[in-house]
């Protein structure tokens, strides 16, 4: 059964050192040594973690997830459980709670992304916009945990500290995810990546013609040739022609498998191919190329 403790140590809280057992088919972490993740939102979780000054027992944790002693994690919308091989036989329960914004706090923030077109479009690729957190802060939300009351965690093992290693040991895999999947925090704080893509995508402006009233509608031509012959385009028919502002989008949406382990993501390896599409499409389109480039 689990025990529930405070969070924090005090040395009554003092168990001897162990040594875990062997984990078999672990999800060992791809970081050897330094931080547990590259992109900035997944040094932004990490950074959180140790800036709540929760002791040695991360420094544990880091091993524990290194060496493969997490055994599974399950995510859910804000909640995070999993199994920790220790020193015992049977795993750890670990479970690590996420405090879930509320329905009226996710209207602020859709409203102020709204606003942000170009952060509407990195999201809807797959991508974190760099300065999102600045949106949150606007409507006056936090995306990340901004203070330990936001992150309830608990554990079966008999360690009474809070967070024990094993514990940490999820969090510093949670940062890896984080790498994979830009999505996670805001699934964390309770927004599934389907509905804020749906949420997203609704926000965005639509085009509509500034008045309908009055416009008569003209009759079709009678002769066939003149009926199926195609209507001269105006030079704007196309509005502004340009690149993408995010490569490989819908790659990027697909998102990858949960805690990938392959050398590079699929979404990366694809890239250069997809910018050079486009640049090789706009100047085609813009008539910048040459007839033989044009043939290749």
């Amino acid at each position: 059964m689990a025990r529930h403790r405070q969070q924090g140590w005090s040395p009554r809280h003092f168990f001897p050192r162990s040594e875990p057992l062997e984990a078999q088919g672990g999800i060992r972490a791809e970081s050897r040594q330094g931080d547990f993740g590259t992109s900035w939102w997944a040094k932004r979780w990490q950074n959180v973690l140790e800036g709540f000054r929760i002791g040695g027992r991360l420094d544990r944790g880091r091993t524990y997830a290194r060496k493969g002693q997490v055994l599974s994690i399950d995510i859910h919308s804000g909640e995070v459980k999993a199994l920790v091989q220790g020193s015992r036989p049977k795993p750890y329960a670990v479970t690590i709670a996420v405090t879930r914004l509320k329905p009226e706090e996710w209207e602020q923030v859709f409203q102020a992304l709204s606003k942000q077109a170009l952060f509407v479009a990195k999201l809807l690729a797959g991508e974190m916009p760099q300065d999102i957190e600045r949106v949150f802060q606007q409507a006056k939300i936090s995306l990340f945990p901004g203070r330990q009351a936001d992150l309830k965690t608990d554990c079966s093992c008999p360690d009474m500290a809070n967070p024990c290693k094993h514990i940490a040991a999820v969090y510093y895999l949670l940062g890896e995810e984080f790498d994979r999947d830009p999505f996670l925090i805001f699934r964390l704080r309770g927004m599934e990546r389907e509905e804020l893509l749906a949420k997203l995508g609704t926000a965005q402006p639509v085009l509509q013609p500034e008045s309908t009233k009055d416009v008569v509608a003209e009759p079709l031509p009678l002769e066939p040739s003149a009926y199926w012959a195609l209507p001269m385009l105006g030079d704007d028919f196309y509005g502004e022609v340009q690149q993408p502002p995010v490569s490989a989008g819908l790659v990027r949406r697909l998102g990858k498998f949960p805690f990938w382990r392959g050398q590079q993501p699929l979404a990366d390896a694809v890239e250069p191919t997809y910018l050079r599409a486009s640049e090789f499409g706009l100047k085609l389109f813009l008539g910048e190329l040459s007839e033989k480039a044009s043939d290749r």
